[in-house]
């Protein structure tokens, strides 16, 4: 992949999963990498003390996402570290609650599209005067939003939101030169696929899959870099899925 030697980056909820593995890889191509984090302080802080041990950049940020101004902080927060530049924003950060619908809550239906649709679009909003022509916004959609996977409608509803947005954005800043594109994991062995660790979750997830193996969160992190990446200069307001052909 390209070196991103000299660019700079965001990575929403860092501190684990994905996102750590994205923070990670973004760093080894040379990225100067921003970990956010909403409340995992000591983990965010693992991630930077990683990345400055391998001879890279990293700083920790914090944010409540769920917050109505959580994004506007944050946005704040890396102008501040990186100036009026920034290069790759990977919109990770989301929650996940497994309902039925007659047992979805008001509360837990508004904190998934707070957190998992709010969140990424007006951070994308507040961090547009630092977007420039070749920078890349990176959001997390999820084979939630194609294929019926369990029992989450109101989490699949979030992420079908982000593969409109996907292409929303993508329109409004081609212009810029700002691509913006997505992509969409199956499970992924992670705190909030820990189901996929049990016998029956990872029986469950092999059952989904071409690939009969449970996807780590370096199998996702790399497609994220690849689309940060200049090598995906042509790509678009488009949803990749990296979810080891489920749902065939």
């Amino acid at each position: 992949m390209t070196s991103l030697k000299g660019k700079t980056a965001l990575v929403t909820g860092a501190s684990r999963g994905i996102g750590r593995a994205s923070a990670l890889a973004l760093a080894r191509s040379g990225a100067q990498v921003l970990v956010h984090y909403g409340q995992a302080a000591k983990e965010a802080e693992a991630v930077v003390a990683e990345i400055r041990k391998s001879g890279g950049r990293a700083d920790a940020v914090a944010a409540d996402l769920g917050a109505p101004d959580g994004p506007h902080q944050l946005a704040r927060q890396v102008r501040a570290i990186v100036g009026d530049r920034l290069d790759i924003l990977v919109a990770n950060a989301g929650v996940s609650k497994a309902a039925v619908i007659e047992e979805t809550t008001v509360e837990d239906f508004d904190r998934l599209f707070a957190v998992n649709v709010r969140a990424p679009f007006f951070l994308v909003q507040q961090l547009l005067p630092i977007l420039h022509e070749a920078s890349s916004v990176v959001l997390v959609s999820s084979l939630a939003a194609h294929a019926v996977v369990g029992t989450l409608p109101a989490y699949a509803a979030t992420k079908g939101a982000i593969d409109t947005l996907v292409k929303h954005f993508a329109a409004a800043l081609g212009a810029r030169g700002v691509r913006v594109n997505a992509v969409a994991p199956g499970v992924v062995a992670t705190d909030m696929s820990s189901f996929a660790k049990t016998d029956s979750g990872r029986d469950y997830t092999l059952g989904l899959q071409t690939f009969k193996r449970v996807a780590q969160p370096d199998d996702i992190a790399d497609a994220i870099a690849f689309l940060a990446s200049p090598d995906s200069r042509w790509i678009t307001g488009d949803t990749i899925h990296v979810d080891g052909g489920s749902k065939l």
